[in-house]
């Protein structure tokens, strides 16, 4: 199993740690060939082998193809703990179809596939053979505070105050990774891998406190967490989509129960109850597919104003955890229904349209005038939102499944949607919006303040004035341009 992370944006490679990840290969983290036993291997000469080689786990190989993996940990955790014979065969104590990363990989790759999963040991591939073996330790770029140490933080507590404890390191992380330099693209995955990890984790206290579910489910992150966009100021939006087998009278109440204590469990670990209700605790956001299909059909046929703010929420959505076939799809029927349907799409621009760039008379900005914020510019509504908007349009109107924004620009550049020219410079602009706010938000954190979107102008330079300014008038150009092709009258 791999993930599929497009290249980076440009900006920042040399300053940032992370980003040297996306630079290297996975292949030049191997350090050596494979150390491979077979099934039948028994577990004592499997422990001499990996203490001879001084490695810390072999590969189960049989006639070439890969079977398992065995750590020191299996050895401590399924052996000696349990009083296990070492002379059983070491396919006995085994982890089965491992997680593989592809040897073309970036090794960002491996460190979020790590940190998702709570793995410190991933086989590494090309095509069926087995190349290598590469660890947490290969690719974690800060011992201390990187996301693959701190998620294994998350999945060693056994409850939620253990978890909310453990959370309050994600504030220190984007300080960290603020104070590295690190592109707002990276800090983005990176911190909403431990968001992942945190839901995983309290799905599976969960399961363990309600019982194993009694039908299939999927648990789906919405908005910025899906999109992989997050940073330590987000609030929670998640669905639940329930395989159709469900019966909302003997099965009803264990879902409800479970959404409820995933969610609380979030908003203790500081990621806050939507405003909007819109989590998988609330009863419309927790139905069997067939359920969420009509909603998607309904939304896509009747776009009338909530409709169109429910579909910038749950047109961006990423599994969790659970069956992800049931949201894959749901997935490829949504795209279908909105690959190159005009109507549809025309109203979906309108309703982007409707967030603009703070840019008023002679190409100034123009901050806030009334409110707790006066005076400041908000960077997410009026500088990222109109990005991930547009970026959304993009991949709806080519039914592209991509879900990051910047996955969604280098689709569209791909296919058509928009030209690389227009797609780079908004990936530019994206970068450089969200890179600010992420600094924003570190020196609000570091003074011990809760950390926001609003900027004062005051707080950058005239040249970064002058950047933010561009950044904007990008996508004014292009909001305008996207508004031209699907006004009224050219469908």
């Amino acid at each position: 199993m791999t993930s599929d992370l497009p290249a980076l944006p440009d900006a920042a490679h040399s300053s940032d740690p992370h980003l040297n990840l996306i630079t290297t290969p996975v292949r030049s983290l191997i350090r050596r060939a494979p150390i491979t036993v077979s099934p039948a291997t028994t577990i004592r000469d499997a422990a001499t082998q990996m203490s001879a080689q001084r490695v810390s786990s072999v590969l189960v190989v049989e006639a070439g193809r890969l079977i398992g993996v065995v750590t020191d940990r299996d050895l401590r955790n399924r052996v000696v703990a349990q009083g296990l014979d070492s002379a059983r065969p070491v396919l006995d104590i085994a982890t089965l179809d491992p997680l593989t990363m592809d040897v073309r990989k970036p090794a960002f790759d491996a460190l979020l596939l790590m940190a998702r999963h709570n793995i410190h040991h991933v086989p590494v591939m090309d095509g069926d053979s087995v190349v290598g073996m590469i660890t947490a330790t290969d690719v974690s770029a800060q011992q201390n505070l990187s996301a693959v140490h701190l998620a294994g933080d998350i999945y060693k507590q056994t409850s939620v105050e253990g978890l909310a404890e453990a959370a309050l390191q994600v504030r220190a992380l984007q300080q960290s990774l603020a104070g590295a330099g690190a592109t707002a693209y990276s800090t983005g995955h990176i911190i909403t891998a431990i968001t992942d990890a945190l839901t995983c984790r309290l799905l599976q206290l969960g399961e363990a406190q309600f019982g194993p579910p009694p039908v299939g489910y999927v648990w789906v992150a919405a908005g910025s967490q899906a999109r992989n966009e997050q940073t330590a100021k987000s609030d929670q939006d998640n669905c639940l989509v329930i395989d159709d087998a469900y019966d909302p009278v003997a099965h009803g109440e264990y879902f409800r129960a479970l959404a409820t204590f995933v969610c609380d469990g979030l908003d203790a670990c500081g990621y806050i109850h939507c405003p909007g209700e819109m989590m998988a605790m609330t009863d419309p956001w927790r139905q069997p597919k067939a359920r969420w299909a009509q909603y998607f059909r309904k939304w896509t046929t009747e776009p009338e104003p909530k409709a169109l703010m429910l579909t910038c929420v749950f047109f961006d959505l990423r599994a969790i955890h659970g069956q992800t076939a049931l949201l894959e799809t749901l997935r490829e029927d949504v795209l279908a229904r909105t690959r190159g349907n005009r109507i549809f799409l025309a109203y979906m621009v309108g309703n982007a349209l409707k967030h603009q760039p703070p840019l008023g008379l002679f190409n100034r900005m123009s901050t806030l005038r009334s409110g707790e914020h006066r005076g400041t510019l908000d960077l997410k509504h009026s500088g990222i939102v109109p990005i991930v908007d547009l970026a959304r349009v993009y991949a709806l109107a080519g039914g592209h499944a991509a879900v990051n924004t910047h996955d969604r620009l280098a689709v569209a550049a791909a296919s058509g949607e928009i030209s690389e020219q227009s797609a780079h410079d908004l990936r530019d602009a994206l970068e450089y919006i969200a890179t600010l706010r992420i600094q924003h938000q570190a020196r609000q954190m570091a003074g011990g303040a809760g950390a926001d979107n609003f900027l004062k102008p005051d707080e950058l330079s005239n040249f970064e004035r002058g950047q933010l300014k561009n950044a904007f008038g990008v996508v004014q150009t292009l909001q305008s341009v996207l508004g031209q092709r699907y006004q009224a009258g050219r469908f």
